[in-house]
Parts: C-alpha cells; structure tokens; sequence
C-alpha cells in the first residue's frame, strides 16, 4: 500500500461529537478507533467501526489512559501489569464489534499521555508489548524513540509514524498538545512530501531533523481536520 493516512476516530461520547469521522473516512487507509477510557462509548465504537467497514478501512485499537474527562492527554502513574490489564480490557471490547463487521484487529496505537509515556518510560512501553503480542497485531509508534527500542527489540512489528498536524522540537522530540491548532493544508502536505521523499522534518525552530514514515497521522479533532486529510491524500497519491 506504501505510506498510509490513519486517522484517530469515534472520540464521541453520548451525545456529544469530536471531529467529522464521516468526513474523513474517504481520504484515511486506517482508522485508530477510540476504545472508551479517553473518548467514545459501546454506540460510538460500533457506529465507527460499521463507518470504516463501509469505506474499506481497516480499524486498530486506540487505548489510552483511564482518563475520559482529560481526554486521555493527561498521564497517569500506572505499573506494568495494570496498564496491560486495562489495553486487554478496551481492545477487548473493540475486537467485538470488529467480530460483527466480519473485520480483524489491524494494529494498535496507543493514545496522547500513554502514546508519550512510552516514549520516557520503559515499563509503559513494555505494557504496550505485552499487548501487542497477545492480540499479535503491530504498534504504531515514533522511530527514534524508546518505543522502537523496547518493540524492535521485543520482535514487535510496528509501523513509524509521522504526525501531518503536530511540531516537532530540535532534539527530534514531538510535542503532545491537549489542544490541537489548526495547520495550513498545503504547508502539511509540503511536509509529508518532505518526510516521504527526502525522509527530513521541519521542526518549530525551522531545522531539519531525520524523520522516517510508514504512516502519516492526521487527528480528527485538529480543526479543519478534513481539509488536512484531502491535501495529505493528494500529496500521498502523486507521490506514489
């Protein structure tokens, strides 16, 4: 397939709704679908999973902290085998609407404070590849980081990722906002062009730093998400 779009979906909650899923289905390759502890409920995981079955997306689990009113961008102080315990608990529970789509588990990609906390600390990290190996599907993850340490070194398939909608500092570090601003499409997909063919970041200082990418993520809940997304697609396919 070469460079993939995948996208963080179905972080709605009740009543309420976070990014246009819908919207961005057409333009993604893999959807990273919430699995209730940051964002979405039993209704919303289904509703995400059935929108992704319909546009021939694959879904990954997106776990994240216990953390539904931070959004899952605050980090919590969790050992080993409890975090194992509660990534099993949520893509668990995933991996049931998947049976009823007739769809398999596609990866996992762990969630803002824990996607972080994997890269500092190495028991989180070890968590995340525990899991990993049960449900025996890859990770998403950062190159360069202590997550490719402890997944390569475990055997852990995983797949580099590129973030289209957040910065990057000098030391290569990304920075994980509990907002996202919005990003300027043609300069988003300049970068990626950037990332895919030259395998060279644009950092907030305007240095260039080595970045490599098997996947490039957009957020659903950046705003002007969808546009973003369209303008990563065309560069993606004029590219390949």
């Amino acid at each position: 397939m070469g460079v993939t779009i995948n996208c963080d979906m179905g972080e709605g909650f009740g009543l309420y709704q976070c990014g246009d899923d819908a919207g961005l289905m057409p333009y993604v390759d893999i959807a990273n679908v919430a699995c209730g502890f940051h964002a979405s409920d039993p209704s919303v995981m289904r509703a995400t999973v059935a929108l992704a079955a319909e546009h021939g997306v694959a879904v990954g689990a997106h776990p994240s902290f216990p953390d539904l009113q931070g959004f899952g961008r605050r980090e919590m102080t969790m050992d080993r085998e409890e975090l194992a315990a509660c990534l099993i608990y949520q893509i668990g529970a995933l991996r049931g609407f998947l049976d009823e789509k007739g769809l398999k588990l596609n990866h996992i990609k762990p969630h803002g404070a824990l996607y972080g906390a994997a890269m500092r600390h190495e028991h989180v990290a070890e968590a995340i590849a525990d899991v990993a190996e049960i449900f025996d599907v890859p990770l998403l993850c950062m190159r360069g980081t202590l997550q490719e340490t402890v997944y390569a070194g475990r055997g852990v398939a995983f797949l580099a990722e590129y973030y289209a909608d957040l910065d990057y500092d000098g030391e290569g570090r990304l920075i994980i906002t509990r907002k996202h601003d919005a990003k300027d499409p043609d300069e988003a997909a300049r970068r990626v062009r950037q990332v895919v063919l030259e395998n060279k970041a644009t950092t907030i200082e305007g240095t260039l730093i080595d970045m490599h990418a098997d996947t490039i993520c957009v957020h659903s809940d950046t705003p002007g998400a969808v546009e973003l997304a369209a303008s990563v697609r065309r560069a993606l396919d004029a590219i390949a």
